[in-house]
């Protein structure tokens, strides 16, 4: 067991899949002699060698592309997209190639990559570098999407990542790359934390895909959450003194819909919180289907807290960004009507 941030956990999870896989390889903008623009790659080339770590052009329609390829053929390719704002390019690889190609292929091909990519704000980024598009990926059928709140899952649904045989988004919480968070501030008392954040197991170990984490127990309202906002929502719940059983998803598709609807169920109430924005955000997917689950155990209606419709503020980062005033304030909406 190691003291490690979420960087150092992922680093782990893919020197541990290089040294177990021959299969493996590791590839993307930087990732090689430099170690990624986060560092998330450090040393990587150093242990295992030029052709299993390197570095590609600043193409991410062929980094896709070429892992498309390469997974086709029986590697499990790791791509690192440099920032989720820069994944666009590739988009037609992943939603017309890689997703569909078990599909129309009858299952006698498949693609078993894993994209990584860093998304969220909270690091002053602007709107070129700090977008949540994983709404536009959880829509298409054949992808998985990931995102973990902390260094121990990170690791542990990396490795499930790179060893499932589908292909599957990771994005990483860039505001909780180097640290923990605190989510008490709806304002950054420095933009990064220096310290670890948590407990790592060393060598192999797996968090399943598909299944959600209880972070908080609660009677009083059910919140819904991943990545950063995990954090604001366990702040929020303990800042207002409301009850709020707080569940991290961890995986959104394929999404622990047993562990949501046993939770609302419970609680009568239900608060989402993502920083994407709001409008047709995984949030709208989340909250129809405690609506349809859930309709008889409703006390009140289900709350959403989002970032604005708007590209993000550099300006104003720091009130798009979704913090525990604002998911304070659903919590109290929803428990007092």
């Amino acid at each position: 067991m190691a003291r490690m941030n979420m960087i150092q956990a992922i680093n782990s999870a893919m020197d541990v899949c290089l040294n177990n896989d021959p299969k493996v390889v590791v590839f993307g903008q930087d990732v090689g002699f430099f170690g990624g623009v986060f560092r998330a790659t450090d040393k990587l080339q150093e242990r295992h060698g030029l052709n299993r770590v390197f570095d590609a052009p600043i193409a991410e329609g062929g980094i896709i592309a070429t892992a498309v390829g390469m997974g086709a053929y029986g590697m499990r390719p790791v791509v690192e997209i440099q920032f989720a704002d820069y994944i666009y390019p590739g988009t037609d690889q992943l939603i017309s190639e890689a997703a569909r190609l078990r599909y129309r292929t009858a299952g006698e091909w498949w693609s078993p990559i894993t994209v990584r990519s860093p998304y969220g704000g909270g690091i002053y980024g602007g709107q070129t570098h700090s977008q949540s598009p994983e709404g536009i990926f959880t829509h298409v059928a054949g992808l998985k999407t990931v995102i973990p709140s902390n260094p121990h899952d990170a690791k542990g649904l990396l490795i499930a990542a790179i060893e499932d045989d589908d292909p599957v988004l990771f994005f990483e919480p860039k505001r909780l790359y180097n640290g923990p968070f605190d989510g008490h501030h709806d304002r950054p008392v420095t933009p990064w934390s220096k310290h670890p954040a948590g407990d790592v197991p060393d060598g192999h170990y797996t968090v399943p895909l598909g299944k959600a984490a209880t972070v908080k127990a609660g009677t009083a309202a059910t919140v819904l959450a991943y990545g950063t906002m995990v954090h604001v929502a366990l702040a929020a719940a303990e800042e207002t003194g409301i009850d709020a059983e707080v569940i991290d998803l961890r995986t959104l598709v394929p999404l622990d819909l047993d562990t949501i609807v046993a939770s609302v169920e419970k609680t009568g109430c239900c608060v989402i919180v993502h920083e994407a924005t709001l409008t047709c955000g995984f949030g709208a997917e989340l909250a129809a289907l405690v609506q349809q689950h859930c309709f008889y155990s409703l006390e009140t209606p289900v709350e959403r807290v989002a970032g604005w419709d708007t590209p993000y503020p550099h300006a104003f980062e720091w009130d798009y960004f979704p913090g525990p005033a604002r998911v304070g304030a659903a919590l109290r909406r929803a428990v007092e009507r």
